[in-house]
């Protein structure tokens, strides 16, 4: 059946839905939520129009309290803090997760990183070729002018001091930094800064940049400072170059002459307690050999105030053994006429060490062939020894 036919909706003696109805009763149900009781439709006019327009009314207003009301829920997230103003004041400070707060105008909620690692450059802008020489260039204690580029890494350990004591964070620890390294840089020497200085002035523009922002309360925390480059000006930085390898080949011969110093001394040393060890031993041995032969002495003195004849004796004949034991002995015989017997008895000795005991034949010069005697001696020299001393005492007597 069309909608324009004048029988739609009259169906078993029903009309179309009364739409001013449907605004009563949800008008009654909308204030028996709220509490109210509903009024009776008064005696005159039109009962339905006035309810509904109420009832329209009401519901707009709720809907747009619902709304507000929603608008008041928030959610923090993981490494991050929320900072609840109420009329523009500090209220709180909420953690992660699902929150809700007065709705605007009354309160307000600033979300602020505390997790995330900013960091600030100082004497160059993303590259270190790209200089900032009213920021690199300063002025150390020995009136040398360097050339320093460093980065400062920081995060946030208070969100309510960086939210409103901060109006630019990044330009605040650009300028306490710079007023460190100045402050540091100018109270240190060109090359403690430029060589061996470089970690201690690091650590230390880190702890004076802290206190800058701690004394501004700019809930700043500082955790890295990073030298990324620490030299001499462009215009000198040949000159300087130069200085720093005199400087390094001048440490290395000191360390090569402490080297050397460290070999040649502990050598000398025991030189010369070697030394101090012989001369002493020498010493020892030269007194005990003196007292020994002034012993000696006494003794023999004794011997010779009892027999003084053999005493000399003895005295000369062991004295010519060691005079005649360290020379080369040579025995002529004169008593043969013109024959020279040549007796050289050290080479027939060691002839006849040698030959194992051999008879040795002696030869005689200037002398015939037939009057060459044939002389043997003994195969022992301890017998020729004995030989031998008995004629030097028997010419002696």
């Amino acid at each position: 059946m069309p909608p324009n036919d004048p029988q739609w909706g009259k169906k078993n003696n029903e009309g179309p839905p009364d739409l001013d109805e449907i605004l009563r009763k949800l008008q009654q149900k909308i204030a028996g939520l709220l509490g109210f009781k509903p009024r009776p439709p008064s005696g005159g006019g039109t009962p339905g129009v006035g309810a509904a327009v109420g009832g329209g009314l009401v519901f707009i207003v709720l809907l747009i309290v619902g709304v507000w009301l929603a608008s008041g829920f928030y959610i923090v997230e993981e490494g991050r803090r929320g900072i609840v103003l109420r009329l523009g004041k500090y209220l709180e400070t909420t953690q992660p997760g699902p929150r809700w707060h007065v709705p605007y105008p009354f309160e307000a909620v600033e979300v602020v990183n505390v997790s995330g690692v900013r960091t600030v450059e100082v004497g160059y802008r993303g590259n270190p070729r790209n200089k900032q020489p009213q920021e690199a260039l300063m002025l150390t204690d020995d009136e040398n002018i360097v050339d320093v580029q460093f980065a400062i890494q920081y995060t946030l350990k208070s969100p309510d001091e960086y939210l409103f004591n901060n109006k630019n964070a990044d330009d605040n620890v650009l300028q306490a930094a710079e007023t460190s390294i100045r402050d540091i840089v100018g109270k240190s020497k060109m090359d403690f800064v430029l060589n061996q200085g470089r970690s201690e002035v690091a650590a230390r523009v880190k702890q004076l940049t802290q206190q800058i922002l701690d004394r501004y309360k700019t809930g700043i925390l500082v955790t890295t400072v990073s030298l990324q480059g620490v030299q001499a000006p462009e215009q000198v930085q040949a000159s300087f170059e130069d200085v720093v390898r005199a400087g390094q080949d001048r440490e290395r011969f000191k360390n090569e002459g402490q080297a050397y110093a460290n070999d040649v001394v502990p050598k000398a040393r025991g030189v010369a307690a070697r030394l101090f060890e012989e001369a002493n031993g020498y010493k020892q041995s030269v007194i005990a050999t003196a007292q020994g032969d002034a012993a000696r002495f006494r003794q023999i003195l004794g011997e010779y105030e009892k027999a003084p004849q053999v005493t000399r004796e003895r005295i000369y004949l062991e004295t010519m053994q060691q005079i005649l034991g360290a020379t080369t002995k040579v025995i002529v015989d004169q008593k043969a006429g013109q024959n020279l017997l040549y007796l050289p008895l050290d080479r027939i000795i060691q002839q006849t060490a040698s030959s194992g005991g051999a008879t040795v034949e002696i030869p005689r010069t200037s002398s015939p062939p037939e009057a060459t005697p044939t002389v043997t001696e003994p195969a022992t020299a301890s017998s020729r020894r004995e030989g031998m001393r008995s004629r030097d005492r028997e010419g002696g007597r």
